[in-house]
């Protein structure tokens, strides 16, 4: 699957232009990441850009969320390892993230929500004016993006071996490349 036909399909069960603007920021996060490691930045982003291919599917249900992309995904011939990247994303099933390129996409999954909502106070409301300072900075405001999991954010280290505020200037990085398209 090419990344026009993953992006096809994608439109096909996302609507939501929020929903399609979070895919595309964990795509070029997920990219980033498989350079940084010699990894394949295609494979990798793929698995970013279809990882909630199945969320308006399931009417955002976590207990049937990935569970119902996974069986979207393998119809449609992603590789078992796109798969369990997938599955192991979302915490409900209790499947801990194996291969490198799952817990990127583990890791990668909340922080571009807390880097737009960053972005999005800053005056200008540009993803260029956004430092890893700034971001770490809102990342310890317990109340400033409530619902992102800033305990999944942290396995960076553990599971990527890449320190908050490394991780944090790679994504901004990524995130910005593509900030016409997330309008930022």
């Amino acid at each position: 699957m090419n990344r026009e036909k993953a992006l096809e399909l994608l439109n096909t069960y996302i609507s939501n232009q929020n929903l399609i603007k979070h895919s595309l920021a964990t795509e070029s996060c997920m990219r980033s990441l498989a350079s940084r490691f010699g990894e394949d930045p295609e494979k990798w982003g793929l698995c970013g850009l279809i990882h909630d291919i199945d969320y308006e599917v399931v009417n955002g249900d976590m207990k049937r969320h990935s569970l119902e992309g996974v069986r979207i995904l393998k119809k449609h011939g992603f590789d078992d390892d796109i798969c369990q990247a997938v599955l192991s994303h979302n915490e409900a099933h209790g499947v801990v993230p194996a291969s490198r390129m799952a817990k990127a996409l583990y890791c990668v999954d909340p922080i571009t929500g807390l880097i737009v909502a960053a972005t999005l106070v800053l005056p200008s409301k540009k993803i260029s004016h956004l430092k890893p300072e700034n971001l770490l900075n809102r990342f310890k405001e317990k109340s400033f993006a409530k619902g992102v999991r800033r305990e999944v954010i942290l396995k960076c280290k553990e599971y990527l071996d890449i320190e908050l505020e490394t991780f944090s200037d790679i994504c901004i990085k990524a995130m910005n490349t593509i900030a016409e398209d997330l309008g930022l």
